[in-house]
């Protein structure tokens, strides 16, 4: 058994592990539960164990899937492509839905926290037929964020500018000291210490401190800066906004909450916003699962989302195997 089976058997009891083919490439899911769909992604630089407080509560109302997102834990990681890069939030998030295709669910709620909120953003601008909910955790959209940037946003967040040069800069250099950096984003946005379980803690620097991973989460700033920003500046021209009842929750002693209006922000965003400040920092389901679970709980319960079974989309597949 690995480190990150293990992990799940002991923080995710009852959660079927399956691997999700997508055009050839592997996504890590689990699942659990019955009732109304509802989709977790997970942030950096973390994998879907980030969720062990809260997903095993709402199984008891939902089928809960969680995924590690596109470069992270055990899902593939395309390599840096000079010519297209693997790692924008429109090719995540489309991916996303295929593998929410391939299990059935046409419609679904989506929980999402940091990098896998970004996803979530804007696979609900894309897709808004599937999504019913949206729930994100503690961050700014990238055209808001690298516009309101300032030297004091940069010194807090400083891996928004470093992560973002060009191949393989960054790489090289985290490559001296991968854990450390690494430890340096999951206790840096914070407060105080983040009480992490060991466990996932240790699954955390077993997935994402290989080449592999820091290339991926390198691809992944730099599409934020280079083309996820673009598509930002789109969508605000053309007035796209997010239709459906939105969530935005955010740590109150975290660098989002230091740094932004995060209410005016997500105003400017949501055409249904609520909100709910979260007494914690960044890392919202590990500080402060309590209550997070009880503000997604409200949230979802009023109105839940109706769940359409049908046949998975013609290039997909779900296996049990393992993805290289």
């Amino acid at each position: 058994m690995t480190i990150f089976e293990d992990a799940d058997q002991m923080l995710l009891p009852g959660f079927k592990r399956q691997f999700v083919d997508i055009d050839g490439q592997c996504i890590l899911t689990l699942s659990a539960g019955s009732g109304p769909a509802v989709l977790m992604l997970h942030g950096d630089p973390q994998t879907h164990l980030c969720w062990h407080h809260l997903a095993p509560a709402l199984t008891k109302d939902f089928t809960v899937i969680l995924t590690d997102i596109r470069g992270r834990g055990e899902t593939h990681k395309p390599a840096h492509n000079a010519q297209e890069n693997a790692y924008t939030k429109r090719a995540m998030a489309k991916e996303q839905l295929a593998v929410m295709r391939a299990l059935g669910h046409e419609r679904f709620a989506l929980i999402a926290h940091d990098r896998g909120a970004r996803v979530a953003r804007r696979l609900t601008l894309d897709h808004p037929d599937a999504v019913g909910q949206l729930i994100v955790m503690d961050i700014i959209p990238e055209l808001d964020f690298y516009e309101a940037s300032n030297a004091r946003i940069a010194q807090d967040y400083f891996y928004f500018s470093f992560l973002t040069q060009d191949h393989p800069i960054p790489e090289r250099l985290i490559a001296g000291d991968p854990e450390g950096f690494l430890r340096l984003i999951l206790n840096g946005l914070s407060d105080a210490q983040v009480a992490y379980d060991p466990l996932a803690l240790s699954a955390y620097m077993a997935a994402n401190t290989t080449p592999k991973a820091i290339t991926a989460m390198c691809e992944c700033f730099r599409a934020g800066f280079h083309i996820d920003l673009r598509h930002d500046a789109e969508d605000r021209k053309n007035g796209r906004k997010i239709t459906c009842p939105t969530l935005v929750m955010w740590g109150e002693k975290g660098v989002v909450g230091k740094h932004f209006d995060v209410e005016n922000v997500w105003r400017g965003w949501c055409t249904d916003p609520s909100f709910a400040p979260m007494p914690s920092g960044h890392f919202i389901p590990e500080e402060a699962p309590e209550n997070a679970l009880s503000a997604i709980v409200a949230f979802l319960m009023p109105q839940p989302v109706k769940q359409a079974r049908t046949g998975g989309a013609p290039n997909t597949r779900a296996t049990t195997g393992s993805c290289s």
